[in-house]
């Protein structure tokens, strides 16, 4: 049977039929996961019991070249010794759940920002791969932000104003806009990136806004303008019309765009209930 996408949102998501994508190496199959990428820029997959090598391989199956470079390796070692594959977790390597004051749960705090993954480097990222091998029996959701939509919802002005201005995207910042704080090596390895405030996505050919909290400076303006902007575009992007809300079930594999779409962890009781997920994402290359 031919994959196809339901849509769970008027402006993006789509929410694939059954399949199994351990299993799934045919060019079509892929082909057509990228073409549903292109239309709907997040992907729910449910039913998805990958390994972390299963996934890892799959990452690399759809998209190519996996980011290595966690912003959190600067900070501490990676549990499962492979920095490709991201450690969505509230859990430390002994197992147990972080409580108040440690040190990774504080820099994980961060996730609850509207971001993008890897725009802090260059290349940034493009497809994020979130699967979930542990939920809560509370809410703990992931919020999406379609920025082609909030593009496009721009009054003629304002787009023209943003053409030709970048953005200096730091995760250093975004976690020092929380009170957290970097050892001068730390500093040095997360130095961060520019890169277009507007970007085209190839093949479907649409513009989008490029902003989170990584975004630090708009290079062209003073500081304090600059500032004002991108914040300004990110309570722009985010009403409620241009945000899907995705509840986590075990065995959900969520892929995003990062070049078209923010996200942000959605907070619960975290230092009581375990949850677990694995990231994998890709750059933007090729």
């Amino acid at each position: 049977m031919a994959l196809t996408f339901g849509r769970l949102h008027p402006l993006f998501v789509g929410e694939a039929s059954p399949i199994d994508l351990r299993k799934v190496h045919d060019a079509d199959t892929l082909a057509r996961i990228r073409q549903g990428m292109d239309e709907y820029a997040v992907l729910v997959f449910h039913d998805q019991p990958f390994t972390d090598e299963e996934h890892l391989a799959f990452a690399e199956r759809l998209d190519g070249r996996l980011h290595t470079r966690l912003g959190s390796a600067a900070i501490q070692k990676n549990r499962f010794g492979n920095e490709a594959l991201g450690d969505i977790s509230n859990v430390g390597a002994d197992g147990e759940i972080l409580q108040t004051g440690d040190r990774r749960r504080a820099y994980g705090l961060g996730n609850r920002l509207w971001h993008t993954d890897a725009s802090f480097q260059d290349p940034p990222g493009r497809y994020s791969m979130l699967s979930a091998k542990v939920v809560p029996p509370v809410a703990a959701d992931t919020e999406y932000a379609d920025m082609r939509a909030a593009y496009d919802a721009l009054p003629a002005e304002t787009k023209a104003q943003l053409e030709g201005l970048h953005a200096h995207h730091s995760i250093a910042y975004s976690r020092q806009t929380l009170g957290f704080e970097f050892s001068g090596p730390e500093q040095e390895a997360l130095k961060g990136a520019v890169h277009p405030l507007v970007r085209t996505i190839p093949r479907s050919n649409r513009k989008a806004l490029y902003v989170a909290s990584h975004a630090s400076r708009v290079v062209e303006w003073p500081v304090p303008e600059g500032r004002l902007l991108l914040r300004d575009l990110i309570e722009h992007a985010t009403q409620p019309q241009f945000v899907y809300r995705h509840a986590w079930c075990v065995g959900d594999l969520v892929i995003w765009d990062n070049r078209c779409t923010m996200h942000r962890a959605r907070p619960f009781e975290d230092t009581r209930h375990r949850r677990e997920l694995r990231r994998v994402t890709t750059l933007d290359v090729g």
